[in-house]
C-alpha cells in the first residue's frame, strides 16, 4: 500500500469510525505530513545500525516501515537544527504516528506495529497557570455592559461562562442554545431549578456543569437582548455564541475577546482561554472542593490529570505559610 494512500485511508477511518472533530483531524493530517515528508528525505537506518537499502527516499510503501523509522523520527524532532520541538509537541506528534502505524498493522499491511515500542521524551512537569480570584474579578468586571450593545453583552456572557464552567474554548464556542438549561428533578429536590450547561468534550463525551448566578444572569441578558441581533444577520444556527455576521463565534474571535478583557483589566500576567480553565479548577480546590468533583466538572478521564491542580494549591499554601508563620522563616 503506497504511503500516501494509506495515510488518506487512515484519516477517513478516524473521521468516520471515531467521529473526531475537524480540528483534531487537521492536527493528525499535519503530523502525518511531517512524518511522511521526513521519511522521503532523512537517512533512516535499520535496527542493527546498517543503512537501509535504497535509502530513506525509497520508503514510499507502508510495508517497509520499521521501528527504526519511528524511533529516528522522534530523535529528529528533538534535535532539529532549525529548532527542536518541545517534549510535549514531540509526544503529540508521536501519538499521531503511533495511531497511524497501529491502524496499518491492524489492516495487515505490516506484520508488526513499528510504533508500539517507541516512547516520547519525558516532558518536564509544568504546573498550570491560574490567576487570583481578585484578578479574575477584575477581568470579568472589565467588560462594561451597555444594555444596547450586543457585542458587550455577548462578551460578558462568554467570559462568565468560561469561568463558571471551566470549559475549554472549543467547548464553549461549540455550545448550542439548548445546551443551557434548568434541571427539574423530583428525585433530587435540592437540584430542582439549578441552571446547568451540557458540555460536549473530547471524544464527544458529555458532562453537565452547574452555572453560577452571575453566569446565568449574563447569558440570559445575552439571549434576550443580543443574540437575536446577531442571528438576524446570518443563516439560522443553533449556536449559543454568534459572531458579527450571525454565524457561530470562532475560537479565534473568542481568543480576542479574552485578550481585550485582560488588557482592559490591566493584568500583567498572560491570559489565555486555558487560564480560565486553570483558575476554575484551582479556585474550586482552594475553596475546599473534592478533587474527584473537579475531575468530573473538567471532564478529565483520569483523576491524575486533575491532581496537578492540587500541587498548585499546595505550593500556594507553602508560600503563605513560609511568609506568615514566625517560625517558618530563617
Amino acid at each position: 500500500m503506497p504511503l500516501d494512500r494509506a495515510t488518506e485511508t487512515y484519516l477517513r477511518h478516524v473521521a468516520i469510525e471515531r467521529g473526531l472533530s475537524q480540528h483534531t483531524l487537521s492536527a493528525y493530517r499535519r503530523d502525518l505530513a511531517v512524518f511522511t515528508s521526513w521519511l522521503a528525505t532523512a537517512p533512516v537506518v535499520d535496527s542493527d545500525g546498517a543503512d537501509r537499502a535504497g535509502g530513506a527516499s525509497a520508503i514510499d510503501d507502508v510495508g517497509r516501515l520499521a521501528r527504526a523509522d519511528v524511533s529516528e523520527f522522534v530523535t529528529h524532532l528533538a534535535t532539529k537544527p532549525d529548532g527542536p520541538l518541545a517534549p510535549r509537541s514531540i509526544a503529540r506528534m508521536l501519538s499521531s504516528v503511533r495511531s497511524f502505524t497501529a491502524f496499518v498493522a491492524g489492516e495487515g499491511w505490516l506484520p508488526l506495529d513499528p510504533g508500539t515500542a517507541v516512547r516520547p521524551p519525558k516532558a518536564p512537569m509544568r504546573l498550570p497557570k491560574a490567576i487570583s480570584v481578585e484578578d479574575m474579578e477584575r477581568l470579568l468586571g472589565a467588560v462594561s455592559v451597555d444594555a444596547d450593545d450586543p457585542v458587550q453583552l455577548r462578551d460578558k456572557a462568554l467570559l462568565e461562562l468560561l469561568y463558571a464552567t471551566g470549559a475549554r474554548i472549543s467547548e464553549a464556542v461549540g455550545l448550542s442554545v439548548d445546551d443551557v438549561t434548568t434541571l427539574s428533578d423530583d428525585s433530587a429536590p435540592d437540584a430542582d431549578g439549578l441552571a446547568v450547561v451540557k458540555v460536549t468534550g473530547k471524544g464527544n463525551k458529555q458532562r453537565v456543569v452547574p452555572l453560577g448566578s452571575f453566569a446565568r444572569a449574563a447569558i440570559d441578558a445575552y439571549l434576550v437582548r443580543a443574540r437575536p441581533v446577531f442571528a438576524a444577520r446570518g443563516p439560522s444556527t443553533p449556536a449559543l455564541f454568534l459572531g458579527a455576521r450571525g454565524a457561530r463565534l470562532s475560537r479565534q474571535s473568542a481568543w480576542l475577546v479574552i485578550q481585550s478583557a485582560a488588557e482592559a483589566a490591566g493584568l500583567e500576567a498572560h491570559v489565555s482561554p486555558h487560564t480560565f480553565r486553570h483558575s476554575f479548577a484551582t479556585h474550586l480546590l482552594e475553596g475546599g472542593a473534592d478533587v474527584r468533583v473537579v475531575q468530573e466538572l473538567l471532564g478529565h478521564a483520569s483523576v491524575a490529570t486533575t491532581q496537578i491542580y492540587t500541587m498548585v494549591t499546595a505550593d500556594m499554601l507553602r508560600d503563605v505559610y513560609q511568609t506568615a508563620h514566625p517560625r517558618a522563616r530563617r
